[in-house]
């Protein structure tokens, strides 16, 4: 019941409510997690990959349906401009989805009183955010762990490191694509909420700076995320495809043709991700 609160025909006409389900999504993820499993010795302590898979487990419904219908659509013959203009519509509904994670997401971060539910994604944003200071960076936000330090890096070098990064989730996206049609969703839901760990420390558990924080944030991620929702959706095409029995016929070479204009634009969208990241959002923050 819950995960389909929407058909994909509507989400396409109207994609900006996907951005209230996704919101409800990652809310009620949140509380199942917190009511359920916070007294449990073993789980309590991977709650952030539980809150994840419970949102996961509403999207996929909706994801499997939606690439489905792109499916349908790659066979038609539009030409590959006019096909591409037609995804624009599931790319929309995707990341109004995924926009309403990161808000429901940040918003809960900055209201629970600890940091047990976001305990893997605080990790991850020190990684990433902090290499030479892991060990520092998880205890400040109340998470023990440890790492090696890692040297200073250029510009230029951050760019090549970034973008090689971004390339490689986009590759098991498209696998995962590939395995099963949506089963890039928890990538993407694991990316939203890493997002809203980094936002909610960058407000400081401060409400009033988290449409600030967004924007941040946004700057690269948007383009960014896009990416991964196009390389999503191409391996999830193919996916349906090759469940449908269509492998050598001319419809398969249709979508196979489709889903490689699709990869081509998130390689692009991700090398212009990578530039906003490390020479355009530092120039605001």
């Amino acid at each position: 019941m819950l995960e389909m609160l929407i058909s994909p025909q509507k989400a396409e006409r109207k994609p900006w409510e996907l951005f209230f389900i996704g919101i409800f999504y990652a809310s009620i993820s949140i509380l199942l997690v917190n009511w359920i499993f916070v007294q449990d010795p073993v789980l309590s302590t991977r709650s952030g990959i539980l809150v994840v898979t419970f949102t996961v487990m509403f999207s996929l419904p909706f994801m499997y349906y939606v690439i489905k219908l792109e499916e349908n659509k790659a066979t038609q013959h539009m030409g590959a401009l006019r096909l591409l203009r037609e995804h624009r519509k599931a790319i929309w509904a995707f990341l109004w989805l995924f926009m309403g994670f990161v808000v429901g997401f940040s918003f809960w971060y900055i209201i629970l009183p600890t940091t047990t539910s976001f305990q893997e994604q605080i990790e991850t944003f020190c990684a990433i955010n902090s290499p030479d200071n892991f060990g520092g960076c998880v205890q400040k936000f109340g998470v023990k762990g440890t790492s090696a330090p890692t040297a200073f890096l250029s510009n230029k070098e951050r760019l090549f490191l970034i973008f090689s990064n971004n390339i490689y989730v986009l590759i098991f996206t498209l696998i995962f694509s590939l395995i099963f049609g949506a089963g890039a969703i928890f990538i993407l839901a694991w990316n939203a909420s890493v997002i809203a760990a980094a936002i909610s420390i960058f407000t400081q558990s401060n409400l009033n700076i988290l449409p600030l924080a967004l924007f941040r944030y946004m700057i690269h991620g948007l383009p960014e995320i896009a990416a991964y929702f196009v390389g999503a959706l191409a391996g999830g095409i193919i996916s349906i495809a090759v469940i449908r029995h269509e492998m050598g016929t001319d419809r398969f070479w249709s979508v196979l043709q489709d889903s490689l204009n699709l990869i081509i634009l998130s390689v692009v969208l991700l090398f212009v991700a990578s530039i906003l990241e490390v020479f355009i959002t530092p120039i605001f923050f």
